[in-house]
């Protein structure tokens, strides 16, 4: 993990707590003053945490255990008295609760001695951001896609095809089903599977999109470098929502096909999505890659056949007859 990355993640982690401390002390501040009975409760929860802190500094062993224990049923009994005065105010039973974005560390980030799965989870998102920046990608919107470039059946087929896409992305999450474009050059592969790249972002996601050779070749560089460095691929692997472009344009190569192989059966036996785009259909797929990859696609992806005449080629047409 980048040293970079991870001081990032523990200012977030240290923002997060703090924010949520602040909120749980103006939520107590508001019932202090509207409801004086809770006060006088809080504050003998206040008084006694102090005394249990006294007990266990004393010397006085042979009471403490007793004394714990009665302290911890009467804490019981007025925090039980504290959610119940809230409800028959109005307010939620956890109103009083410190609200932390992590259960499991209190947004700590850490789950005892080791690193919280939430700490881990936002470390990626930030490498996986970082990443992209790099891959100088720009991101599409769905409201940028134009079906008039579309006609008759191929109309239809790309409408539910948008219409699909455009739900997946709005309705995405960690167990959303992976998916399969194909279809020639100028469809708008990219384009929607860069739209359900924002929006999934948009939504906190960590996801990394890029053509498949340039994710090959940075796997490749680091698998064979003297540092045998496996940053890529981890992060490949666990990134919430992996977009590989362009599938079938790098070149024929055992370790490009082991690699690919390893993504896909990885990521399904995670049940992680992946979205894959390429030109070729299922005969140059079977024609180019291991039965067990095109089995995989076959069987688990969704798959989606874009058809029509190249966009691109149609606006750069109607541009031309703009000009004449």
């Amino acid at each position: 993990m980048e040293y970079d990355v991870f001081e990032k993640a523990t200012a977030i982690m240290s923002e997060r707590r703090a924010k949520a401390i602040s909120e749980n002390n103006m939520r107590t501040e508001e019932i202090n003053a509207k409801i004086p009975q809770l006060k006088e409760v809080n504050n003998a929860l206040f008084n006694t945490g102090r005394e249990l802190v006294k007990l266990i500094g004393s010397r006085n062993t042979g009471m403490l255990d007793k004394k714990i224990e009665e302290l911890k049923r009467y804490n019981l009994d007025a925090q039980e008295l504290s959610r119940t005065l809230l409800v028959q105010n109005g307010y939620p039973s956890d109103y009083l609760d410190v609200h932390f974005n992590c259960p499991i560390c209190n947004d700590t980030g850490y789950d005892g001695d080791k690193l919280c799965s939430c700490f881990k989870k936002l470390c990626g998102k930030l490498s996986a951001d970082e990443l992209n920046k790099k891959s100088n990608i720009k991101l599409e919107s769905f409201d940028t896609f134009s079906l008039s470039y579309y006609k008759d059946l191929d109309y239809e087929t790309m409408k539910r095809i948008f219409e699909f896409t455009k739900s997946y992305a709005e309705n995405f999450n960690e167990k959303s089903g992976s998916i399969f474009m194909s279809g020639k050059t100028g469809l708008g592969k990219t384009h929607l599977s860069l739209a359900i790249a924002a929006k999934v972002l948009e939504k906190g996601y960590s996801v990394i999109y890029d053509s498949a050779i340039n994710i090959l070749r940075s796997i490749e560089r680091e698998h064979f470098s003297r540092q045998h460095s496996s940053e890529m691929i981890d992060l490949v692997m666990n990134t919430d929502l992996l977009i590989l472009d362009d599938l079938g344009t790098e070149y024929e190569s055992a370790f490009y096909s082991a690699t690919i192989y390893n993504i896909l059966n990885s990521r399904l036996n995670c049940g992680k999505p992946t979205i894959i785009s390429t030109n070729l259909d299922f005969v140059g797929i079977s024609a180019r890659y291991d039965e067990r990859v095109v089995s995989r696609l076959v069987s688990v992806y969704t798959y989606l056949q874009f058809s029509g005449e190249d966009v691109r080629l149609q606006k750069w047409k109607n541009e031309q007859n703009n000009h004449n």
